[in-house]
């Protein structure tokens, strides 16, 4: 199904304009460390440290932002168990699953053609 940036804006008014919400969701969900955390946690719960390590090259802090702002957002929910040591969880709400419902072929497609795109 192609649709048109004229066809979205024909049915939902000044999308993706300066200055609408859009652009602060998209700026979110498709940043470099937005993708690849969210994309982490479609395979379920995981840990800080699990987290951590399954995103590489992530630092601490962005990825504490990163987290902060998907789940600000509504994506990730973020679960804290009164422990010692303390134990916080990290996982998909259903609003990031929906997402990642339609971003992962974006993203299946990417892995399959970065190879020939970044060698031209």
């Amino acid at each position: 199904m192609a649709v048109s940036l004229a066809q979205i804006r024909e049915t939902s008014g000044e999308v993706f304009m300066e200055g609408c919400p859009t652009r602060v969701v998209l700026d979110h969900i498709m940043s470099k460390w937005g993708v690849l955390v969210l994309l982490a946690l479609t395979d379920g719960t995981l840990r800080w440290g699990e987290l951590r390590r399954e995103v590489e090259g992530i630092s601490e802090k962005m990825l504490a932002s990163t987290l902060r702002t998907l789940e600000a957002d509504g994506l990730v929910s973020r679960t804290s168990y009164p422990e010692v040591p303390p134990r916080v969880e990290y996982s998909l709400t259903d609003l990031g699953r929906e997402l990642m419902d339609r971003m992962l072929p974006l993203v299946e497609w990417v892995a399959s053609h970065a190879d020939g795109i970044v060698a031209r």
